[in-house]
């Protein structure tokens, strides 16, 4: 199963804990900023913005914070300064990273994400030395029940999808960035509801990671990564067979 594949199924199954700890709110907080900052503060009008809250409503995210977080990013209420940042580098086994987020002191972000690397036996490694084997995409994770390929197959080549793959109880649908709210608009006109949907790096190849010793630690990368307050997408290259999730998951 590839690494993104495989950590959106665990995300959506620790995202009610993390939410019940709040370790969310700041990471919602800061796309909602951002989302505003680029498109507007008027979600009807900005669709990546209308996403953010709608993750954020699912979150309880309460509407103070919201309200806050899309006049800063208008400028209207104490405008924040993020900064965009990308980090690359390499787990056991060779598995490839790419992290990227914003923050406000890259200076204390750095440091923190290479922490990280090294704590999992991994290393940060400079810009472009991974992100050569990721295309980005426009990524749409869709429940499938009572949805066959056909129509989702369909759909994806009317509104300009490049894929759509059946992954366990859902599909994902892949996309261009550049038609990504072409992509979200049509769904939403099909009352079609993504459970999450993203722009991110999807590996050109994979790598597969047999060993469980080697496997408890690219997932503790990918979750450490992921768990960062100022990251807001992790990619990974890496394959782990359902068997070894299975055996993983059981311990």
């Amino acid at each position: 199963m590839s690494g993104h594949s495989h950590w959106a199924g665990i995300k959506h199954k620790k995202a009610l804990v993390d939410a019940k700890r709040g370790k969310l709110w700041s990471k919602l907080s800061k796309a909602i900023i951002i989302a505003a900052k680029h498109g507007g503060g008027d979600p009807d009008n900005n669709i990546r913005l209308r996403q953010a809250l709608e993750e954020a409503k699912a979150v309880s995210l309460p509407k103070d914070n919201i309200a806050r977080a899309i006049k800063r990013g208008t400028g209207e209420l104490d405008p924040v300064e993020l900064e965009e940042v990308v980090y690359e580098g390499y787990g056991v086994a060779g598995v490839a990273f790419v992290a990227a987020g914003v923050t406000d002191n890259r200076n204390r972000t750095a440091p923190e994400i290479r922490k990280i690397f090294e704590v999992c036996g991994g290393k940060l490694g400079a810009s472009g030395c991974v992100s050569w084997n990721f295309d980005k995409k426009g990524i749409f994770e869709i429940p499938a029940e009572g949805r066959d390929e056909e129509q989702m197959m369909e759909l994806a080549l009317e509104c300009g999808a490049e894929d759509v793959v059946l992954q366990d109880d859902s599909y994902e649908m892949t996309c261009a960035p550049d038609v990504f709210d072409q992509v979200a608009g049509a769904l939403e006109k099909a009352n079609i509801h993504p459970s999450h949907s993203e722009i991110n790096m999807v590996p050109k190849d994979t790598v597969d990671v047999t060993d469980p010793g080697d496997a408890r630690r690219v997932l503790k990368l990918m979750e450490a990564l992921d768990e960062h307050e100022d990251i807001q997408t992790v990619a990974s290259n890496f394959n782990i067979s359902d068997e070894l999730m299975a055996q993983l998951e059981d311990e």
